[in-house]
């Protein structure tokens, strides 16, 4: 059965059948990380990603929000309470981590705030993982963690990395939704589908 997924200008995957949003990469408390560590960072950065995903859920009222793992970027700081207060604000709205690399904090501390905490996620026709999988069965898999990119080449030479969503035979990589994140340029065949994020709008490249 054909599913209707829109790709969001927002680096966003809104699944209508499912009235699911799906957002990987957050990365939420990498600011506070690295200030922590001295490096000047600024904290508003969060909070716009915060602010994205709050107009996401307004304007298209998932029954759900699936996190594509590393949704909080390592040890506990202070920026653990500003989403705390964030998911606060969407009590109706089940929120499903499916636990990424940089997801280290205890389970309680999700668990408490309204998170619920997962290794996979099966929803047919798909399976949601952090990491890309080799054989995902007979389930179309959807993941994130690369942070692709692809880099697009102008007659003069001038080059520019644009996040992307990929889509590969049996394979579906989620762009980075933090914007404290970087763009790793993928491999692709032929027969892959690439669609580049611009400001407003999402192209087929």
């Amino acid at each position: 059965m054909a599913q209707d997924l829109m790709l969001l200008p927002q680096k966003a995957l809104y699944w209508k059948e499912e009235g699911a949003l799906i957002v990987a990469d957050v990365h939420m408390g990498k600011v506070g990380h690295f200030r922590k560590a001295g490096i000047g960072i600024p904290k508003l950065m969060e909070q716009e990603d915060l602010a994205a995903l709050s107009d996401l859920i307004t304007e298209y009222k998932p029954r759900q929000i699936i996190f594509l793992g590393d949704l909080f970027h390592s040890d506990m700081n202070n920026d653990w309470d500003w989403l705390v207060l964030w998911r606060d604000l969407f009590p109706k709205v089940e929120m499903v981590l499916v636990r990424g690399n940089h997801d280290i904090l205890h389970d309680k501390y999700y668990y408490a705030s309204g998170f619920t905490v997962v290794e996979q996620l099966e929803l047919y026709p798909f399976l949601f993982s952090h990491e890309p999988l080799r054989n995902p069965a007979d389930l179309y898999a959807i993941s994130g963690h690369i942070h692709p990119g692809v880099k697009l080449q102008g007659k003069g030479r001038q080059t520019v990395t644009l996040p992307c969503f990929f889509f590969g035979e049996k394979q579906a990589i989620l762009p980075a939704f933090g914007k404290f994140t970087g763009n790793v340029s993928l491999k692709y065949k032929a027969s892959d589908k690439l669609f580049g994020v611009l400001k407003h709008k999402v192209v087929p490249l």
